[in-house]
């Protein structure tokens, strides 16, 4: 195993959120559930098992994809396939993710998100292309961590090759969504918003005006004007309701 992979294992073993015990899948119309996911383009599946690390359900598009046996690949067989510069950001879009399910939106919500985030995989040409990487997580053990999880990969170089670096969790079940959260070290919300920014942002969100919030950051009225401006303009937000919004969904406040 590589090193580069050894990485993303210890990431989902340091976070201890991986079943340690074994699972068994909910009955459902598996092909029922893939044809719900939105596909923009060539795409595969397989089920991973955290606690085994073994996969199932391994669509057969994987061969046209990738090259490899649907019936003998195995999970470091997906893994090397990611372009060597980009594991570090998936290592730290996976920390960011388990992160965000258990301690933003908490374990009784784990189920009803879906997460995403994109890297450049090897083709089975031998070329790389972006991928856009789907997860849904289906069972959690007795201890609430992640048992199996549905993982979506499509090809989407014919609508990107930029990597935006962010992470994006979406609700299902009428759960609200949470859009480009940056991951840290990667997607650096400094080059968008500066400290004092985020810090108006907060106080904004919390339903401070402009008095209350200057009383608070020991500032004048008219300074927190201008930085109020300043991040609507930075945004391209008409009106304080949809900076909010954005924020929100981008997991900044």
């Amino acid at each position: 195993m590589s090193h580069e992979i050894l990485k993303l294992h210890s990431i989902w073993e340091k976070t201890q959120l991986t079943a340690t015990k074994n699972t068994s899948l909910p009955q459902f119309k598996f092909e029922d559930l893939i044809n719900s996911i939105i596909s923009t383009g060539p795409f595969y599946y397989y089920i991973i098992d955290f606690f085994d690390m073994s996969l199932s359900n391994v669509s057969t598009s994987i061969s046209d994809i990738h090259g490899f046996d649907p019936a003998t690949v195995s999970f470091n067989d997906i893994l090397g396939t990611m372009h060597p510069e980009d594991m570090d950001f998936v290592a730290a879009a996976e920390q960011a993710n388990f992160e965000f399910l258990y301690n933003t939106l908490g374990k009784e919500n784990v189920l009803n998100y879906k997460s995403c985030f994109s890297f450049r995989s090897r083709m089975k040409d031998g070329s790389y292309a972006m991928l856009n990487h789907q997860a849904l997580v289906l069972t959690l053990d007795h201890e609430g961590k992640v048992g199996k999880s549905l993982n979506i990969h499509t090809r989407i170089d014919h609508l990107t090759k930029t990597n935006t670096h962010t992470l994006s969790l979406i609700g299902l079940n009428d759960l609200p969504s949470y859009l480009n959260i940056p991951v840290a070290g990667f997607a650096n919300t400094s080059e968008i918003y500066s400290k004092r920014e985020i810090d108006i942002l907060k106080l904004i969100a919390d339903g401070q005006n402009n008095n209350e919030i200057a009383e608070t950051l020991f500032i004048s009225s008219l300074t927190v004007k201008k930085h109020r401006n300043n991040i609507l303009r930075k945004t391209d937000c008409k009106n304080t309701s949809q900076l909010i919004k954005k924020c929100v969904l981008q997991g900044l406040i």
